[in-house]
């Protein structure tokens, strides 16, 4: 029998470009999940580098300068050591429950980035409920708090871990009503719908003017839920007891303070999102459009001008937060408590009555 080398060269040359061609669609399968968790991590390590370096101005003090050009490297070298150390676990402890608890706390938190628009159209999933599936879905972070506390089979962590779903639970109920209202004045609850409907009218549309209490509400009850000064009761990092985190240590322990970084960008994006306009270019006496000749359809520049901007809306606010953290004492847990359902909770419905009433006449 003879066989013609040159069907078999292209019988081997075929199947090497469909081998091509497979790892050619599974790279792009992976580019979209991958690409935005790229993103993800270089923004917690900026706001980690801006959270030091912000609070050695307020103090007076030398900031991180030595881990590569302006200290930029220092956030990186943190997580490399906590990578490397060791992972103890607690003798009499739920094993299973204390591995997979600081899981639970970072994956809830990655989930709520899904329905984000960074740009005109840029989301990665534009769903009707966007803005109530983040409320469900950051419901799903204390869980794993409490799961930690639990499994550690430690007292000074079971109460902290108690504490954090109880803030967490107080400060979700008035956050809700402040969500709702945004949605009645948009007629949407889409995260993109609601951005379009700000831009309609400019930088004087923004829901930060037409909603005034709901945004001081939502600002207050978003640092809340991060667990930032002057709420972070549950983890009070200063102190010898570490809350529902004193038995954790290595790469775990890491897990509960990217969560926790994860967490405050995600509240400041929803609220640029929510209440200052998103990608909207449209700022007094910053004629952006008009500087650079684009609009929200014209293409990639247009795209990552509004990525730019909604960047910048975000670490607006994380200035604001870090700012708060070094400012403010520490609130009692009576206090917070109080603050919660004494006080946000009644407001956050009378502005969501107030809201539904004027909507009802503008009919």
């Amino acid at each position: 029998m003879i066989i013609d080398t040159t069907e078999i060269q292209a019988i081997n040359s075929f199947s090497r470009s469909e081998s091509l061609k497979e790892v050619y669609g599974l790279v792009w399968l992976l580019v979209p999940i991958f690409t935005p968790i790229v993103g993800i991590t270089i923004g917690v390590l900026v706001i980690v580098w801006l959270e030091r370096e912000i609070s050695a101005g307020i103090q007076q003090r030398i900031g991180p300068e030595y881990a590569g050009p302006l200290g930029i490297l220092q956030a990186p070298a943190d997580g490399i050591k906590l990578l490397f150390k060791e992972d103890l676990l607690p003798s009499r402890g739920d094993v299973r429950l204390f591995s997979i608890g600081p899981s639970i706390a970072v994956i809830s938190i990655l989930l709520s980035y899904l329905a984000i628009p960074f740009g005109y159209r840029f989301v990665l999933a534009d769903l009707s409920i966007g803005v109530f599936l983040w409320i469900a879905i950051s419901s799903i972070a204390p869980i794993g708090l409490l799961m930690s506390g639990y499994g550690s089979n430690n007292k000074y962590s079971f109460s902290g871990g108690l504490r954090a779903a109880a803030q967490s639970i107080s400060y979700e109920i008035p956050l809700t009503p402040c969500v709702l209202s945004i949605s009645l004045l948009s007629n949407s609850s889409s995260t993109v719908d609601i951005v379009e409907a700000q831009s309609k009218y400019g930088f004087w549309g923004w829901n930060l003017w037409r909603q005034p209490i709901g945004f001081l509400v939502f600002l207050i009850s978003s640092l809340a839920e991060c667990e930032r000064l002057p709420f972070d009761l549950p983890e009070a990092e200063e102190e010898l007891v570490a809350g529902y985190q004193t038995e954790y240590s290595g790469i775990k322990s890491g897990l509960f303070y990217v969560a926790s970084y994860l967490n405050l960008l995600v509240s400041s994006l929803f609220v640029t999102v929510l209440y200052l306009g998103g990608w909207d270019p449209y700022i007094p006496y910053i004629f952006i459009p008009e500087l650079f000749g684009i609009n929200k359809t014209s293409g990639v520049l247009g795209t990552t001008t509004g990525i730019l901007i909604t960047l910048a809306k975000a670490y607006l606010f994380l200035f604001i937060s870090i700012t708060t953290r070094w400012t403010l004492p520490r609130m009692r847990m009576d206090q917070l408590l109080n603050l919660g359902w004494k006080f946000l909770l009644p407001v956050s419905l009378g502005n969501l009555l107030l809201t539904t009433s004027s909507q009802l006449l503008s009919l």
